[in-house]
This record gives C-alpha cells, sequence and structure tokens, in this order.
C-alpha cells in the first residue's frame, strides 16, 4: 500500500512519497522489496496515489531486485481495505501479504504466513509488544491466537492491551466479500469491528524482530539507525581520496567521494557517490550523506541525514538533524536536535535553528536568524499531522 501523502512526515513528502524517502541512500520501499525477495515473496501488487508515478519510475517492473510488480492506481482514495479491494483481480486466486510501503522491518514474514495457512481465520493481523500503543490498533488476543477486542489508536483508559497491530495482515481471499467496492474502507476502522461484530474469526500472530512505519520524523531516524546497524562492514565503491582523515567503520562509501585532512569519521555510516568533505570535519555515527553533497571545513555532522546535492557551509554543525535535497546551509551555522529542512532551502549564516523546527520547502532564512517555530511556505500545504 504506497498511496498515502505522508503528511505527518511533511516537509519531506513534498519531493518525495512516503515509500520513497532515502534510508542509506534509496528508495524505502526498496529495502522492503529486497526483504520480501529474500523471504521467497517475489509477485508484488504496489497501490498507488500519491506520487505513484515516482515510485513506478523507481521501481520498474521490479525485475531487477527479483521480483514482478504490477501497479494499480487510486483515482480517489479507498483507505486500506478499500485500497486492495481496487487491486482485487490480481489476489483473488490465493492468500496474499499485506504491508505498507513505508514499513522498515526485518520480520519472519514466511513464518507469519505458514501460520495463516495451518489456520482457518480469513485474515492474520501480525502483532508486535510495544511500550505505547496509543498511535496503533491495539487487539485482546486469547491463548489460541484468536482476537476478541479491536481497537484503533486508543486514548487513556481504553488500552486494554500493549499488543499493537503492525498494518501487516494475512488474508484469503474470501475477504473481499466483506469490503465493499468502489467505498472508502479501512482495516483497522472498518473490517476488523465490522468482522468481530458478526461473529468472524481473526487470528493474531506475535512477530519477532525490528519493525515500523517510517510515518514521521522520529521513525524515519529510529529506521536509519536500524539500517545503519546492519551494516557488515565496511566498502568502498570506486574512486575514493583522503588525506590523513581518521576513519572508523562500519562505513559504506560511494564511488567518487573526497575527504580532506585530519577529518575524523566514525561509523556507521553511509556517504553517496560525488560527495566532497573538507578538513578538520567530523562526522559522527549514525549519520548518512546523499550524493553529491558539499561539507566544507570545520563542520561536524552528528547522527544526522542530508538527501542529495546539499551543501553545509564552513564550521556549521547538524546534531541529529534531516536536511532535504538541495538545501544550502551557510557558515557556521547550528541546526540543534529534531530539525527537519525541506529541499531547496536557504539557511544563511551565522543562522541557529532550534530543536523540533521543520522548515518548509524554497523557504530562505536571513543570516544571523534565530528559527524557534516552524516555518511554512504557503506555496505548500501547511497541514503536518494526519497519515
Amino acid at each position: 500500500m504506497c498511496g498515502g501523502a505522508g503528511t505527518r512526515l511533511r516537509p519531506l513528502t513534498f519531493k518525495h512519497p512516503k515509500p520513497s524517502i532515502p534510508i542509506l541512500n534509496k528508495p524505502s520501499v526498496l529495502h522492503l522489496i529486497e526483504h520480501l525477495s529474500r523471504e521467497g515473496f517475489n509477485e508484488i501488487v504496489m497501490t498507488l496515489g500519491y506520487m505513484g508515478d515516482l515510485i513506478e519510475e523507481q521501481l520498474g517492473d521490479g525485475h531487477m531486485f527479483g521480483v514482478h510488480i504490477e501497479y494499480v492506481y487510486e483515482k480517489e482514495k479507498l483507505g486500506t481495505a478499500g485500497g486492495i479491494k481496487n487491486a482485487e483481480e490480481y489476489l483473488k486466486d490465493e492468500p496474499f501479504i499485506v504491508l505498507g510501503g513505508d514499513h522498515v522491518l526485518n520480520l519472519d514474514l514466511r513464518e507469519m504466513y505458514r501460520f495463516h495457512e495451518e489456520n482457518d481465520a480469513p485474515i492474520t493481523i501480525g502483532l508486535i509488544s510495544i511500550d505505547d500503543p496509543r498511535e496503533f490498533g491495539i487487539a485482546d488476543m486469547d491463548i489460541n491466537n484468536r482476537i476478541h477486542r479491536f481497537l484503533e489508536k486508543p486514548k487513556a483508559g481504553q488500552i486494554f492491551s500493549n499488543l499493537a497491530s503492525t498494518g501487516i495482515y494475512v488474508c484469503s481471499p474470501s475477504i473481499f466479500e466483506w469490503i465493499p467496492e468502489g467505498k472508502k474502507f479501512d482495516f483497522a476502522k472498518d473490517l476488523f469491528p465490522f468482522m468481530l461484530a458478526a461473529d468472524k474469526k481473526i487470528n493474531g500472530v506475535l512477530v519477532r524482530g525490528q519493525w515500523t512505519d517510517v510515518g514521521s520524523s522520529a521513525a524515519y531516524r529510529q529506521a536509519q539507525r536500524w539500517m545503519l546497524d546492519a551494516l557488515p562492514g565496511t566498502t568502498i565503491e570506486g574512486n575514493f581520496t583522503t588525506r590523513n582523515a581518521r576513519i572508523k567503520g562500519p562505513l559504506s562509501i560511494g564511488n567518487n567521494v573526497c575527504i580532506g585532512s585530519n577529518s575524523s569519521l566514525v561509523g556507521p555510516i553511509v556517504i553517496g557517490e560525488n560527495t566532497t568533505i573538507g578538513d578538520n570535519v567530523l562526522i559522527g555515527p549514525y549519520s548518512v550523506i546523499g550524493s553529491n553533497c558539499t561539507i566544507e571545513d570545520n563542520t561536524k555532522i552528528l547522527s544526522s541525514y542530508l538527501f542529495d546535492n546539499v551543501s553545509i557551509g564552513k564550521g556549521s554543525n547538524i546534531s541529529g538533524g534531516v536536511v532535504a535535497d538541495e538545501t544550502i546551509i551557510g557558515e557556521h551555522c547550528f541546526l540543534e536536535n529534531g530539525t527537519v529542512i525541506g529541499h531547496k532551502v536557504l539557511i544563511g549564516s551565522n543562522s541557529t535553528i532550534h530543536s523540533g523546527v521543520k522548515i518548509w520547502p524554497e523557504v530562505v532564512i536571513d543570516k544571523d536568524s534565530s528559527i524557534k517555530e516552524n516555518v511554512i511556505n504557503s506555496g505548500y500545504d501547511a497541514a503536518h499531522e494526519g497519515s
């Protein structure tokens, strides 16, 4: 399911649909497809909406990644279950797995699929125990894996379980009988309550491993950390030059990367191709630098994520931030923890962006500024809550 607009992840999703947000310098959904391929699932149907043509352009027919992909576009928003109903012609012959295109995970999906095949419920929900389930659907499951209650996004006093739905469902084709055609209909809000009220069986299965949906900037940063932790070692593609830099892996370095004198890189770090890093630069663990970036002398990049074609001026410091494509940050700037900068932003020298601030695309921040609140560009939608 790749139809959402990703409003909670704005300003990053004005240029990239949520499944195409880069993780380790490649689209998030590509990591998911590679995981599915490794698990033996090579027939994929993608339901597309917002900026769907870009997703299709990036992935093609999927053969490059060892899978076959069919695309189904939504002319109007149909909800999670309605979107699957819209793709019924590709799914009606055998059980199938439903996942969000923004999921980042390392779960054993084959085990979940086999459990579904061996039991008689038309739908099986992947559940995971988490500390704060308020942003998810929660399930009351008995010892025999049958779900008796399901509540989407519970409020305080309604949290009867910390078993949260991952939004991963294994479905038998019979569920299409319960989903109306051409109508907005959600799994969690509509289908599950409808089936439970009719005493239809829904199973749950506890899944183990790492899982998140890249629905917010905090979840996005967490997903990057997971992926960086999984780097197997240091890999260098093509030409790489350095002068007296101190480098400690693991790192993944693209072609034609240049690192200046007396700089220090401490992995895990990923650096894209054609990126230039100046002298006396510190890049700390859990950082990702995109392709065609320029990091000038005496800068510090700590646990931060830069997209492609980003320029950072001398003496600037970015800590725990995300900076989108083609943004230019001047000299001696400070981006504090949790800042999110949209694409084609220009931040003048000697400016400070305070913690948690978001700056919309194509905004110009004057030099010597101190930005304490979100900066919205009126040329773009201002909403940043919701899906």
